[in-house]
């Protein structure tokens, strides 16, 4: 202890850490502990040539979670009906002897594959998220999960188009001269990658957006691009006619990178501009403006995200987007090219963290693969075996799956054994059986990739974890002990872990050791040479067996999504809205959803003005929100942030916080992505009416 000026001031120490929230950004944090443990205050690290010093709103509050009175500390039993939050306190040998148990019987009496996990990014770390968690899963036996819920079928779309999940590193977006947000919540979703485009626009760039609704971000641009939901790759496809018919594509670079070429060529004949304009609802004549420019503005560079492959067409729209780059030559240059996705550069030995091989021993093969995405079927409909044990982490399905309706019915089954990992009693946590409380990523030990730039990272514990919290990586460790699986992986320790999955032998990850992260934290992949832009593909080199950008002319095609303006006439007639839940600013995904302010933010509605005069709707009204799976309630915002035609609301509010115990996603469906088996919750059809006081 020090004194000065008569008061007591405890030693304080800066701890290094990172984010493992689902955010491109990655970022890395410093935080103030003081000698008793405990931390003071958390920002970002300035040294770090992303995060640069500052934190996003929603992880600046962070330990307002982490010192939260409503944090899980022990293990709980559910004491009343599944779904009414009633439980009382157990200890972890109870806890963990009765997973055991009941686990073993559900594998003897139905099989094995009768367990699901259930787990998304609810922490990005390759340790609590992907390690031991899957090693126990394998040699269960378990069905194996199809982790498809946010972004699968743009990474299908991106592999379809490029070979592989690579993208323009964000510190290139400073020199770009044209940049393209597509579907892109900038300032809600990838904030770090802000201060590189006001650079680039203080040297003259231009910024436009491109969304179904006008957030933040597209109030800030030079010019915003409304579209209508799910409609993205057919504007691609005008764009490419324009570039194409006006020959404003990189000659050399399509003959010498590309096949199928004059393929493409034919298939874009029909989707002209005033063809494009019908389906989007963006003027022709914008059309070939925004082509005319993203081809002859030098470089240009698409920022495309994840909320336009929430749609039925979503990954063709991802493709055909990355083609647009293609066909100009942009990935030549710094500051051109496109970013969706950085992850596929970071190529750990996941066999060896994650053991797939241990299906073997259980099964003799593989076990079925499930797709978490139609999560009330799964446990409604799904049989050969039925699945009678749910066991979910990172994740809360009761708020985050779609046609809510459906997956309450099933998580309310008599005969299903839910268990829940959480920090929060979130709504899936009310349906358990056994609640297990876990550490956050301030408290354990993991590495974490990023798929908005290119520096892999590692944190150690800053933080004590309070009460009894346990993390993942112990959680299953101590209950393989239990399943009695006497396999050496279920001793490893973290680090061993950690050595296992750095044992890549790709050249990004040369000379990436357990030993260095310890010592650096945070080090940029091997991409190119020391101060060097990373240009992916300005040689070809695609990841397709041919090295070439392989256009297949003859799988493109665009239809409108069924539920659209354009689609099924008769659910048109009835529910004449279209829907975007999109991300909202204060909270990720559902991670936030117990504070108060990110409730009030995903409490309301937002609509044209000329449609809520037609319905009668004033702002401050209390609406009801429906379609034929459901309903719920939220409060009238009437601006012209969204076109005629669509209303928006921010997702995604905890439904126990809500008067009515809904939330939107009891109106989204079960319907999937044209690839990757995504969800579609942005082309959802809806009525809208006044619900009075």
């Amino acid at each position: 202890m020090q004194r000065n000026g008569g008061y007591h001031r405890k030693e304080m120490m800066v701890r290094q850490s990172v984010c493992a929230l689902d955010c491109p950004d990655c970022c890395s944090l410093l935080i103030n502990v003081d000698e008793a443990g405990r931390g003071s205050r958390l920002r970002g690290n300035p040294e770090h040539p992303i995060t640069r010093g500052f934190l996003c709103g929603k992880v600046a509050k962070y330990l307002e979670r982490e010192y939260s009175t409503e944090r899980l500390l022990y293990p709980l039993r559910r004491t009343g009906a599944k779904g009414d939050g009633r439980f009382a306190r157990i200890s972890w040998d109870e806890a963990l002897d009765e997973i055991a148990e009941r686990l073993k019987r559900i594998a003897a009496e139905h099989g094995p594959e009768a367990i699901l996990p259930y787990s998304y990014a609810g922490s990005m770390g390759k340790l609590i998220a992907n390690g031991m968690d899957r090693r126990f899963f394998h040699r269960l036996g378990a069905s194996r999960l199809d982790r498809t819920i946010c972004s699968s079928a743009g990474g299908a779309g991106l592999l379809a188009a490029l070979g592989v999940k690579y993208g323009t590193e964000p510190e290139q977006f400073r020199h770009s001269k044209l940049i393209l947000g597509w579907g892109a919540n900038i300032l809600a979703t990838n904030v770090h990658l802000w201060p590189f485009i006001v650079e680039a626009r203080r040297n003259g760039a231009r910024f436009y957006t491109i969304d179904p609704i006008k957030q933040k971000v597209g109030e800030l641009a030079d010019r915003h691009f409304f579209i209508y939901p799910g409609t993205d790759a057919a504007l691609a496809l005008g764009m490419m006619h324009v570039i194409i018919r006006e020959k404003l594509y990189d000659a050399e670079y399509v003959a010498r990178y590309t096949d199928g070429f004059e393929e493409l060529v034919r298939k874009v004949e029909e989707f002209t501009p005033a063809q494009a304009s019908t389906l989007t609802g963006v003027a022709a004549e914008d059309i070939v403006m925004l082509a005319r420019e993203y081809a002859t503005v030098r470089p240009a560079a698409i920022r495309l995200n994840y909320g336009m492959q929430r749609s039925e067409r979503g990954g063709m729209g991802v493709r055909l987007i990355s083609y647009l780059p293609v066909l100009t030559g942009s990935w030549r240059e710094a500051g051109g090219g496109l970013q969706l996705s950085t992850s596929g550069a970071f190529v750990f030995n996941d066999a060896n963290l994650q053991r797939p091989d241990l299906q073997q021993i259980a099964l003799g093969r593989e076990a079925r693969l499930l797709n978490m995405a139609p999560l009330g079927q799964l446990l409604n409909e799904t049989r050969d075996p039925a699945v009678h044990a749910l066991f979910v982490y990172c994740s809360n399905p009761a708020a985050i799956a779609p046609d809510q309706n459906s997956v309450r019915r099933g998580l309310r089954r008599d005969e299903l054994f839910t268990v829940v990992i959480e920090q929060m009693q979130t709504d899936t946590a009310d349906f358990a059986d056994i609640v297990l409380p876990s550490t956050t990523f301030l408290e354990h030990t993991d590495v974490y990739l990023a798929y908005g730039h290119y520096y892999l990272q590692m944190a150690r514990p800053a933080l004590p974890a309070p009460g009894e919290c346990r993390s993942n990586v112990e959680i299953f460790r101590e209950l393989a002990k239990r399943m009695g699986f006497a396999e050496p992986c279920f001793e490893e320790s973290e680090d061993d872990m950690i050595r296992g999955m750095l044992d890549s032998r790709h050249p990004f990850f040369e000379g990436i050791t357990l030993e260095r992260l310890e010592r650096e934290r945070s080090i940029r992949l091997n991409i190119s040479s020391e101060g060097e832009p990373f240009l992916p593909f300005a040689n070809g080199n695609f990841g397709t067996a041919s090295g070439k950008c392989e256009f297949r002319a003859e799988t493109i095609q665009y239809e409108p999504p069924v539920e659209s303006r354009h689609g099924d006439g008769r659910l048109r007639a009835r529910f004449p809205l279209e829907l975007v839940s999109a991300k909202n600013h204060n909270s990720m995904n559902s991670t936030f959803g117990n504070r108060d302010d990110v409730d009030e933010e995903t409490a309301w509605l937002t609509l044209h003005p000329e449609d809520a005069t037609a319905r009668g709707i004033a702002e401050g009204d209390r609406v009801r929100i429906f379609n034929q799976r459901g309903s719920c309630f939220l409060t009238a915002r009437v601006r012209e942030s969204v076109p005629r035609g669509v209303v928006s609301t921010p997702s995604t509010r905890w439904p126990k916080k809500s008067p009515d115990r809904q939330n939107v996603n009891v109106l989204t469906s079960q319907r999937l992505t044209d690839m990757g088996g995504g969800p579609t919750f942005y082309n959802c059809l809806v009525e809208v009416e006044r619900a009075g006081d």
